[in-house]
């Protein structure tokens, strides 16, 4: 890894300033300015702090390799010899990370004034996009842990706010709460392994929480205390980026509305985990175990969600199990040491998945909100500009040559391959088969075959209007040529996004040529059979799955069930909580100890009040006789202390 220099650059506070006023005005003006200002304001918000982004890239590019741009807000902590500061960090890592926030999310503010547009609670509406992306921004620019787990909680919070946007429907405002509440068991993860980090570096005089700081003297922490430290942030990253055992908040994101999901997916929220492992990385180098864990649980979580996937009937949900699969592959990535693949496959995946999101979004607005595939069909000549965007999208999520998402998950598989993970690269290569079936599932389901949309829909399909299908095309271009930022070696221009986050994330050893190509085939091959296995089964031969799904039984059940993990969720945790909550702490612990005290309390003052009572009766005669018996007991007292001592 490269040390640059590190230049003041007060434009970085403008990235906050700007949706941070964004959700101020839409809060308390937004209403009474009416849906058209509010429009404007919320997508120049957010496309003022790409536009800075811009400005800032420029100025970091000018600088030596490894260099950063920094501004202070102001100062926070100073406790003795700890201090901190609200400050903020733009190296390669974070200029990365914030083009991606700000940009794609600003492709999806746009592309939600036509989504929410009839609406009535538009404001609140982009008031909580504008915080989420303020809450981002916060996340990946911050120069120290404690500051990153602000901006942290406040994706959280988003979150819980946009998925129960509509909380008037009891089943979105569940939905949201488990969102909010899965999300902290990850979080006391994050809490307890800065508590650790702290720790080990104060142990040794250096009080900091500075990533550059700690960076520098990584050499002090222990590797016990490393491993500790790395699988609690694991721990955090699980929740917030929805991987085993803390994915099952994710699925029922769904119910948000449809922008909130690509903002989710794509931009913000789940791919926080795998930015905070590489922002990290010099951390997790120093303890393998933790490295093989992050790995590990990345490869299984990314099989696992893709098996749910093909049998899933609701288009988002088999968006969200894909996304789920693909963090998957980015923790592989960074667990076998290839930091930059894993974020260069946050950014090709930023293209695809917000367009596939968005282009869900378009379906369903032509459908008055239809959600089930079986009940789509057909829909290519009605909807040619969402079938043509889609298909982009689809053929990169799958991994196909010359596409986004084959260039960044090719460097994965090959970093797994080349760190020794033989058995996660295999694990990567039948997944990637298993990412061509069901997504190219959804789209043959969705676009192809004869219609089965509801007769009373049919008038009213239509295609989406130019505010929703020019993001979506801007996307397909991306999502198209995205991934030659990153060629591998050697080809054209070469890897580019590697080299520039190189002195960040540092790189990985690679592959002869041949080898390299090898392995790229391998990939490649898995990815196509997928796509040419689900063309037979819903183009060429429709009946097909029918036939599998009776054939399979149980198994074809399981995976339509999501292997009864919600249930084993409700059987193991909720309902143990409830019960005992309602035996335990209602019965026992409310009534017996909090109530007792309460009562026991007031029993005792209204005791002493009634004891009180009877002394001060109000009569003259008996305070007379009480202060005579009074007085006559003090020289009696005096009269036999100067006997006793006379």
């Amino acid at each position: 890894m490269v040390n640059g220099v590190v230049v003041e650059f007060p434009a970085l506070k403008l990235m906050l300033l700007l949706p941070a006023l964004g959700v101020v005005f839409n809060l308390f003006l937004g209403r009474r300015a009416g849906r058209a200002i509010v429009n404007v304001v919320s997508v120049a918000a957010v496309v003022g702090a790409f536009l800075l982004a811009l400005w800032a890239l420029g100025e970091l590019l000018a600088l030596p390799a490894g260099s950063a741009l920094k501004a202070t807000l102001w100062s926070w902590i100073y406790v003795g010899p700890l201090q901190i500061d609200l400050g903020l960090r733009f190296d390669a890592l974070a200029a990365v990370m914030t083009l991606v926030v700000s940009g794609v999310g600003s492709i999806i503010h746009l592309y939600s004034c036509g989504y929410m547009g009839e609406d009535p609670d538009y404001a609140r509406f982009f008031a909580y996009m504008n915080l989420f992306t303020l809450s981002m921004l916060v996340l990946v620019l911050g120069n120290n842990l404690l500051f990153m787990f602000i901006g942290w909680e406040g994706v959280g919070l988003c979150s819980y706010l946009l998925i129960a946007f509509w909380y008037d429907n009891a089943q979105f405002a569940y939905n949201g709460r488990k969102a909010f509440v899965v999300n902290r068991i990850g979080d006391a993860g994050f809490l307890l392994g800065i508590f650790a980090l702290a720790a080990a570096f104060a142990s040794r005089g250096l009080w900091t929480l500075d990533f550059a700081a700690m960076r520098e003297h990584i050499s002090l922490v222990s590797s016990a205390v490393a491993t500790m430290a790395g699988l609690l942030f694991f721990l955090g990253a699980t929740g917030k980026s929805a991987q085993i055992p803390l994915y099952v908040w994710l699925p029922d994101a769904m119910v948000g509305p449809t922008p909130v999901s690509a903002l989710i997916h794509a931009a913000t929220m789940v791919t926080a985990g795998v930015y905070m492992v590489a922002r990290l990385g010099f951390l997790y180098q120093l303890t393998p175990a933790t490295m093989e864990v992050v790995a590990a649980v990345g490869a299984i979580t990314a099989f696992f969600a893709a098996t749910v996937a093909l049998a899933q009937s609701d288009i988002k949900r088999v968006l969200a199990y894909s996304t789920i699969s693909q963090i998957g592959y980015m923790f592989l990535g960074a667990g076998a040491g290839a930091f930059g693949a894993a974020i260069f496959h946050i950014v090709t995946h930023a293209f695809f998945k917000a367009l596939l999101f968005l282009g869900a979004g378009s379906v369903m607005h032509a459908l008055g909100g239809e959600q089930d595939m079986s009940r789509m069909g057909g829909l290519r000549r009605k909807l040619p500009v969402t079938h043509a965007t889609m298909l982009v999208a689809t053929l990169a999520i799958t991994a196909v040559p010359g596409f986004s998402g084959f260039f960044s998950k090719d460097e994965i598989l090959e970093a797994a391959y080349v760190s020794g993970h033989y058995w996660l690269w295999g694990l990567g290569v039948i997944t990637a088969g298993l990412t061509g079936l069901y997504m190219f599932r959804l789209f043959f389901l969705t676009f192809y075959g004869r219609s089965r949309v509801e007769a009373a829909r049919l008038p009213r399909l239509h295609e989406s209007p130019a505010v929703m299908t020019i993001p979506l095309v801007i996307l397909a271009l991306l999502s198209l040529g995205g991934g030659w930022i990153g060629l591998p070696a050697g080809m054209l221009w070469g890897d580019r996004i590697g080299e520039f986050l190189r002195p960040v994330v540092g790189q990985v050893k690679s592959v002869p040529g041949l080898e390299a190509l090898a392995l790229s085939a391998v990939a490649s091959a898995a990815a196509l059979s997928g796509l040419v296995l689900a063309f037979v089964f819903y183009v060429a031969a429709p009946g097909l799955p029918e036939r599998a799904a009776a054939w399979s039984g149980a198994l074809y059940r399981a995976l339509r069930e999501k292997y009864y993990v919600d249930e084993l969720y409700d059987f193991l945790v909720t309902r143990p909580l409830f019960f005992l909550s309602d035996v335990a702490f209602d019965r026992v612990i409310d009534s017996y100890a909090i109530e007792g005290l309460v009562d026991g309390a007031a029993a005792a003052a209204r005791g002493g009040a009634a004891a009180i009572r009877r002394v001060e009766t109000g009569n003259v005669q008996h305070y007379a006789l009480t202060y005579l018996c009074g007085a006559l007991a003090v020289l009696a007292y005096c009269l036999y202390y100067s006997m006793r001592h006379g």
